[in-house]
């Protein structure tokens, strides 16, 4: 069959002819280049008919190193796809789960990376309490109260929403900050929504490590991506900001600690933020993979190397390698 779906951001369909920063244009163009016919999609152009998956789908083709789509849509069974990709940036929304539900209705003999069981199952930031070993010391509430007897048990606290991405909506809060009621009041939507709180770990000063899991690996190629602008986190996608990040320490167990279980959760690509050999987010709906800086970095075609890997998947897929891993 050889035909592939790529589910992607809205914003990506409208710039198709985007970046190599874009981890899907090192994907798309890869799978084209090595003969596989890629289509792609948005979520809001999947749709059922009675139980039958259905999509308006526009080609995809390589040329002069570059990537492009047809002008033209077409109307086409989801079933026809060998794999599907669902890799739309959050949130994690209605819509979001909207379309994995049209998913459900795809064949079994369809891969879909990342299950949609999956994608609404385990949130990025709470999936890390999966492997209590490697996570860092954390609670999950909308309490002020409980949030705040957190903060002065460990000084320091890092504040997330569930359902974001790229930093957005992430603060950090000391003891003696003289606005802790209404940073927790921020974060939580006074009270009505849950957070991720998690311990300050010292090691983000130097940077959080991006750890690319595929097919069971986490790859010895990474990236820390160190903050910008006087801030604490990285949030800004700049060459300056991406530096070298050889696995180290505790971090060269945590393939052996995770693999299995991800893949007996559907979960076949993942991006891992860690510091100081803990795993701060498990990134399973659109993981960046920096494939342009890996390169850059380590003088390899990373993208090559992850093609590889992805199209191992799909084959051992095939053979059903993965069940009941």
């Amino acid at each position: 069959m050889n035909r592939i779906l790529f589910i992607i951001d809205e914003l990506e369909l409208k710039y198709f002819e985007f970046n190599k920063l874009v981890t899907n244009f090192w994907l798309i163009k890869c799978l084209l280049d090595r003969g596989y016919r890629v289509s792609i999609t948005v979520k809001n152009l999947l749709f059922l008919k009675g139980n039958i998956p259905m999509a308006r789908v526009f080609e995809s083709v390589s040329k002069d190193n570059n990537i492009f789509k047809e002008k033209t849509e077409t109307e086409i069974c989801l079933n026809e796809f060998e794999t599907i990709f669902m890799r739309p940036d959050p949130p994690v929304d209605i819509d979001y789960i909207n379309a994995t539900y049209v998913l459900d209705y795809v064949n079994k003999d369809t891969l879909i990376l990342n299950s949609p069981n999956a994608l609404r199952d385990f949130n990025e930031k709470l999936y890390i309490n999966k492997f209590p070993d490697f996570a860092p010391e954390n609670i999950v509430s909308a309490n002020k109260n409980i949030i705040k007897e957190f903060l002065f048990q460990k000084e320091e606290i890092i504040i997330k929403p569930l359902n974001r991405c790229f930093s957005s909506g992430v603060f950090y809060l000391n003891k003696d900050d003289k606005n802790i009621n209404a940073i927790i009041d921020t974060a939580t939507n006074n009270g009505k929504t849950q957070v991720m709180v998690q311990k300050f770990l010292k090691g983000i000063l130097k940077g959080d490590k991006r750890l690319i899991f595929i097919g069971g690996e986490i790859f010895k190629y990474a990236v820390r991506k160190v903050a910008t602008n006087n801030d604490f986190k990285f949030n800004e996608h700049i060459k300056e900001n991406l530096i070298k990040g050889d696995l180290e320490g505790d971090e060269i167990f945590i393939e052996k600690a995770i693999s299995k279980t991800l893949l007996e959760d559907g979960v076949y690509i993942a991006g891992l933020d860690v510091i100081d050999g803990k795993i701060i987010e498990i990134n399973i709906t659109s993981p960046c993979f920096f494939i342009n800086e890996i390169n850059s970095i380590y003088n390899i075609n990373f993208e090559n190397i992850v093609t590889d890997k992805i199209v191992n998947v799909i084959e051992n897929s095939k053979k059903g390698l993965f069940a009941g891993v």
